[in-house]
Parts: C-alpha cells; sequence; structure tokens
C-alpha cells in the first residue's frame, strides 16, 4: 500500500524482484520507493514485502541528525493505523528495529526478494490441472 501522504503522486503496485530506490517525490511533502529509473511514480508495497537493501539503511533521526541500522533485510508494514494522520509505512529489520519510510534518506537501493502470498493471484494453470484431474476416470 501507499500512505496517506502520496494520494497525489503517480503509483503502480510493486513487483517482485524489481530493483527500488528511496526518494523525496515531486511536489510531495513525504518520501517513499520508486522504480529505479521511474523518479516520480510511488512503488506500493503489501504489508509482509520482504527488502535486501545494497548497505545498511540511513534514516532521520531528528531533523539535524541521521542513523544507521546495522541491518540489510526488511520487511515492510504499516504502523500506527489508528492515527489518520501518521505516515504508516515502515520497514521492520531482523533485529526489530522499526523505520517509517518517511524517514529514509533519498537513494538507497533495494530489491523485493519476497512478496506475501495473495490468494486472489492464483494462477489459471491451477484451474487447469484440477480440471484435467477431474477427466481422469477411476480403475
Amino acid at each position: 500500500m501507499c500512505d496517506y501522504s502520496l494520494e497525489n503522486v503517480a503509483s503502480r503496485a510493486a513487483i517482485a524482484g524489481e530493483k527500488l530506490i528511496s526518494t523525496r517525490f515531486p511536489n510531495a511533502m513525504t518520501k517513499g520507493f520508486a522504480g529505479v529509473g521511474e523518479p516520480g511514480i510511488a512503488v506500493c508495497l503489501r504489508p509482509g514485502t520482504e527488502l535486501a537493501f545494497d548497505d545498511t539503511v540511513e534514516f532521520e533521526k531528528s531533523c539535524v541528525e541521521t542513523m544507521r541500522t546495522n541491518q540489510k533485510v526488511a520487511t515492510f508494514r504499516q504502523i500506527d493505523l489508528d492515527n489518520r494522520f501518521a505516515h504508516h509505512d515502515a520497514l521492520e529489520f531482523s533485529d526489530g528495529q522499526i523505520v517509517r519510510l518517511s524517514s529514509l534518506i533519498p537513494g538507497q537501493t533495494a530489491v523485493i526478494v519476497q512478496m506475501p502470498y495473495d490468494a486472489t493471484e492464483e494462477p489459471a494453470a491451477h484451474e487447469h490441472e484440477h480440471t484435467e484431474l477431474d477427466k481422469v476416470t477411476p480403475l
């Protein structure tokens, strides 16, 4: 999903295996992920999507201070859903640290290594296999 703050930014769904870059979107007051080579289009991640960064992740701790994680792998989460005006999109690292996407320093790259299972995306091939099995006559 894309955070409420990206309502006025063109967006698309994430694709497994694609490379993303953290960015500040033009004409927006927030940051998020874009596909490499698509700086003005927000890439929307589903909760549970796993990312592998090229390096440890740098983020804003405050208006004047930045920090780095010790980790390179994170899972996309949504947090503070009860607060309508908070940035919900965040990354949870394997050490338990949570960093909001809106705090990421622009220019960091990551690859989508795994996306959560979605039963509505079941391939049509399974339906075909099932109907072929139904045609087998018992001995």
